[in-house]
């Protein structure tokens, strides 16, 4: 028996026994496009399952560690894509001003203003244009 209903809230319902159980809503992930290729499907749906950020849901100065197979970086969101960059040796041992275009799976196309694990990030700086990193094995939020 069904007690309410709501969105993304779990269903209250009445066992066999009487008592009260809890269904959980099943998440609302990415639906297969027919337009894409099944590698570009799969990779949307992987990169929901292993999670990731999008820059346009933070707030401006929220500062994030990301993790990749070969630096740590640590960003801090300025809004709109733009942030402050730090953590590569060559390229950004002092934060840098650049703007975030998101994350590729190492190809062309790209998930605007997301960090994704498992993926690459793509970011625009100032001096040697675009940078793409090394797969982002952790986000995290800086304590």
């Amino acid at each position: 028996m069904v007690t309410s209903v709501r969105d993304n809230e779990p269903m209250r319902m009445t066992d066999s026994t009487g008592m009260n159980i809890q269904a959980v809503p099943a998440p609302n992930l990415f639906p297969p496009h027919a337009c894409f290729s099944d590698e570009v499907n799969r990779n949307i749906a992987q990169s929901e399952i292993e999670g990731g950020v999008c820059l346009d849901a933070l707030s401006e100065g929220t500062v994030l560690e990301v993790e990749t197979q070969h630096h740590w970086y640590t960003i801090v969101n300025r809004s709109d894509g733009e942030a402050l960059i730090s953590g590569h040796p060559n390229y950004c041992p002092d934060p840098v001003p650049v703007r975030i275009a998101g994350s590729t799976w190492g190809g062309s196309m790209l998930k605007l203003r997301y960090i994704g694990r498992g993926m690459h990030l793509e970011f625009c700086h100032p001096t040697y244009h675009t940078i793409t990193t090394s797969r982002v094995v952790d986000i995290r939020a800086a304590a």
